[in-house]
């Protein structure tokens, strides 16, 4: 997963600067988004990678050899836009530079081969999982071949560092100097412009000059002293009157600011000095007079006494406090004995006087020593608040001195650049002969260095460039080549589309213009030329001609049902039309792609956190899973449903059930071999003993009987694997199953008695009386027992009930929300079709309807509109008690049944004439 940090140069005017964020490559549409961080859960935006370039510039001289330094790269978008992207170390740079342009190679050749086979998914999908994605195998032109050896040659072999990969979201985001700098200067901008609008203010202003090293007291002005001592002495004149109240403390009209020696003045000030300026200039020493000086140190320490002279008040104030408590107990301790003695003292033991005098010395012990607990909390609860205090004022300290490292770094760097100008330019007169000539070699083989360290920069800015040219100018051509067969395509369809107008306008016209006889009619030799120009087999054709074809129906569809017949024309010319009306439909979703945005946003906001059930992911699903993602939200729905199964299981479970299933007999592996073939014949993955989706359904199917060996078994089951084969591998399908038998349906419902079929089916005619009561009337009416079309429904899911869109978009939901879905979509079938049923008036015409009407179904949209729409309310409470009533009345049906087969077979053995009876179930035995 290609992710990591990375700084983004953002904002405008003043605040705009590189800010770090967290970055992850998406591959299903070869998107870059970032983040504020690795937990946040919404994007701040993305990059198209696919249509992007990228380019860096070479550092300045000297600066080439420095790996460790940020490098900045640029990504340009089509649109002009240009991204300015810092990575923390060159190394880091060549490694996303290198990862993205082959993301982005990978891509668009994937997308070219998609778009080739319009037969197979209509975006390419990132999906590995079960039999449908071995139709897409995604591989790269041959017309690339050249290309990709080119690249091969100009790539930069790198490795990247800790900031880059899954682990560095565990690491904190890099901090960059830049930012901190740009940081201080924004306060520094603001504090100037907030000094300049207190120029006009009458008030005294009060003077804080700020360094960056220690904190000292700044002398104030003449007047401002002179306003102080004033103010003091109405001070203590007000104290002495007012003795017993709170006590106050001299104030000054100036700040008794924390302040560094050095002001901190612009660092342009303190680096871009002329050469000729004394040391002088800076001293902190000449901002004040001496006589200043002396009448701030004499208020310090008139200040200092008048704290200790606090600090030792209250020392006594706490102590008198204490002596006060300790009187007020032994008080009260006295008063209790003596009311004690007077009130008991008769009558009672000395033995329990001693007693209770000896609790009563307790109960005061213990007072006590909670007393002093309390007191001791207090004491640490204030020593934490003062920790507190020296932990903040040590963070500001520490900012401060950082501040005024990174200031005397600058300096010293600029004293150094100056120092080598002037030993550079000044060569020394007292050195030895050879001293000027051994200077020139030591600067000839420094700046041979260096230009080395350039030539060698260069050369792979050269190689970057150049792999990127080569890239964009095959993806340039690919993009060409793919207009021109979309150009020769849509000519195609074109030219199709006026041969089939024109035959149709022959048509009308000649069933327009009247006729003798019916044999001599040509209109019948236009309807048989048009039917079999329907009906004919495409034509093999070239390959280089195959792309112009255009494919309007194929053999097989994306999930590999076979979309025509080949035996009857009859069944065959309906199957077409049927296929291309599913494909008008697809079309017409695919031009409205707000459902697929949707999904590509939620997707990018679960980048960095986990799936969970929500509203939002519920309605998403409901509207159908995209066929690339459908792999990931199968696998993710079955384990939301099974972890308790899962948790509990021994690693390797799956494998250790099959190997016990092949390696000891089973009583249910005969029947399944039986039905392998039989399974989805007109699905290519399961069509032939070879087919690859035969071997995985055996082993699901022989892995499922051994861990559920009351079910072993039932047909039905094999339809269900087959489906989830078709997007999961075999240990997740294994899974599917469990979720279905185990999690989803009642217990006994693939069993031997069916029992818990049984009770759906009442339950579902309950539900058909109550939401459609027109058509239940109806069905009573002619006595329809529409159970025995439905039943197969509830027990395979609607597996060869509907067709293959509708199929998988049931399934998305079944997945998530469970049985009750079931219920939902075969209510919604009897009212999409309700009105053509009604107008059915024999029994036999509707149960033949009922037959086939659900493949004549082809809006997804609006059948999921009316099952999830106009069918609520539909709680699950219902269905449930509705189950628990049915299940009695079948239980005790069955136990009816079973009493009267007993009956029977006693009956036999005793009556001679019966004993030749044999019934089903012992034929079968």
């Amino acid at each position: 997963k290609l992710c990591g940090y990375l700084q983004k140069l953002s904002g405008k005017g003043p605040l705009r600067g590189f800010r770090s964020r967290w970055f992850v490559f998406d591959p299903r549409r070869c998107y870059l988004y970032y983040f504020k961080g690795p937990q946040e859960p919404q994007p701040l935006g993305h990059l198209d990678i696919a249509s992007a370039c990228f380019s860096y510039h070479q550092p300045e001289a000297g600066a080439a050899a420095a790996g460790d330094e940020p490098a900045a790269f640029e990504v340009h978008s089509p649109g002009g836009d240009v991204t300015v992207l810092k990575a923390a170390t060159r190394q880091d740079m060549t490694y996303w530079l290198q990862e993205l342009q082959q993301k982005r190679w990978e891509y668009c050749n994937n997308l070219d081969a998609a778009k080739r086979d319009s037969r197979t998914s209509p975006t390419p999908s990132d999906f590995s999982k079960g039999l449908v994605a071995k139709d897409n195998p995604g591989t790269i032109l041959s017309q690339n071949a050249s290309a990709e050896r080119a690249r091969n040659i100009l790539a930069v072999e790198t490795s990247p560092t800790d900031l880059v990969g899954e682990q560095a979201a565990s690491q904190p985001a890099p901090v960059q100097a830049s930012a901190i700098n740009s940081l201080k200067q924004w306060s520094t901008e603001i504090k100037n412009s907030m000094s300049s609008l207190r120029k006009g203010s009458n008030e005294n202003r009060k003077s804080v000059f700020y360094t960056t090293e220690e904190w000292e007291l700044l002398d104030p002005t003449p007047k401002d002293l002179e306003d102080s001592m004033a103010l003091e002495e109405k001070r203590k004149h007000v104290a002495e009157g007012n003795k017993g109240r709170r006590l106050t403390s001299s104030a000054f009209p100036f700040d008794f600011g924390r302040i560094p020696h050095k002001a901190r003045r612009p660092l342009k000030d303190m680096i871009g000095s002329s050469k000729n300026r004394n040391s002088s200039d800076s001293s902190p020493t000449e901002w004040c007079s001496g006589n200043g000086n002396r009448l701030v140190s004499e208020l310090q320490l008139k200040y200092q006494s008048q704290q200790e002279e606090l600090e030792k008040l209250k020392k006594d104030l706490l102590s008198q406090k204490e002596l006060v408590r300790l009187l007020q107990q032994t008080v009260r301790s006295s008063q209790y004995d003596k009311y004690f003695a007077s009130r008991l003292c008769e009558g009672v033991p000395k033995d329990t006087l001693e007693l209770l005098h000896q609790k009563d010395g307790q109960i005061l012990g213990l007072n006590n020593q909670l007393e002093k607990l309390n007191l001791e909390k207090d004491s640490l609860q204030q020593e934490v608040k003062n920790l507190k205090c020296k932990v903040g004022e040590l963070n500001e300290r520490l900012g401060m001195l950082m501040e005024t490292i990174q200031a005397k770094d600058e300096v010293i760097m600029k004293l150094s650049r100056q120092l080598s100008e002037c030993e550079d330019s000044t060569p020394s007169q007292s050195g030895a002969i050879n001293s000027p000539t051994a200077t020139s070699s030591n600067k000839e083989l420094q700046e041979l260095d260096r230009l080395k360290d350039n030539l060698q920069g260069y050369k792979t800015q050269n190689k970057f460039l150049n792999k990127e040219i080569l890239e964009l100018s095959a993806l340039r051509r690919n993009a060409e080549a793919r207009e021109r067969e979309w150009q020769a395509k849509y000519t195609s369809l074109e030219a199709k589309l006026c041969q089939i107008e024109s035959k149709y306008l022959i048509l009308l016209q000649e069933m327009k213009t009247p006729v003798c006889s019916e044999d001599q009619s040509p209109s019948r030799e236009v309807i048989t030329q048009l039917l079999e120009d329907a009906l004919k087999a495409e034509p093999s054709e070239q390959p280089e001609q195959a792309f112009f074809k255009p494919h309007l129906v194929s053999e097989y569809d994306i999930y590999g049902f076979q979309t025509v017949p080949e035996d009857d024309d009859e069944e065959k010319l309906v199957a077409k039309s049927r296929a291309l009306d599913l494909r008008s439909l697809s079309l017409s979703e695919n031009r409205e792609i707000s459902t697929g945005v949707k999904w590509e946003n939620y997707l990018a906001s679960t980048m960095n956190r986990e799936m969970m059930r929500c509203v939002e992911l519920k309605n998403l699903i409901r509207s159908g899973i995209p066929h690339e993602h459908r792999s990931k939200m199968w696998k993710w729905c079955v384990s939301l449903h099974i972890k308790k199964f899962k948790d509990s299981a021994i690693p390797g479970y799956f494998q250790t059930l099959l190997q016990k299933a092949l390696e000891k007999p089973n009583p249910a592996s005969k029947q399944i071999e039986l039905d392998l073939l039989r399974t989805l014949p007109n699905n290519k993955h399961y069509s032939s003993p070879t087919s690859e989706g035969i071997q995985k359904l055996r082993n699901v199917l022989l892995a499922f009987s051994w861990r559920n060996p009351d079910i072993g078994y039932c047909q039905g089951l094999n339809r269900l694997v087959a489906i989830a084969l078709l997007y999961l591998e075999q240990e997740d399908a294994f899974w599917c199953l469990v979720t279905i038998v185990e999690v989803f349906m009642p217990r006994d419902y693939y069993t031997k008695t069916l029992l818990g079929s049984q009770v759906d089916q009442r339950v579902f005619k309950d539900l058909l009386s109550e939401k459609l009561p027109r058509l239940h009337a109806h069905f009573e009416q002619y006595k329809v027992d529409y159970t025995l079309i439905t039943f197969n429904w509830f027990l395979v899911v609607f597996v060869d009930s509907v067709v293959s869109d509708i199929l998988f978009k049931i399934w998305d939901s079944f997945l998530y929300e469970g049985p009750k879905v079931i219920f939902r979509f075969a209510l919604a079938l009897f009212k999409y079709k309700e009105e053509e049923i009604l107008k059915l008036q024999d029994s036999m015409s509707i149960f033949k309807y009922l037959r086939y009407f659900t493949r004549t179904i082809l809006d997804a949209r609006k059948l999921t509109a009316i099952a999830f729409g106009d069918l609520n309310p539909f709680p699950l409470r219902q269905i449930r008690n509705r189950r628990a009533c049915h299940l009695e009345k079948v239980r005790l049906e069955l136990t009816e049944l079973e009493a009267i087969r007993e009956d029977f077979l006693r009956e036999r053995e005793t009556c001679v004439e019966k004993r030749d009876l044999i019934s089903d179930d012992e034929e079968d035995s």
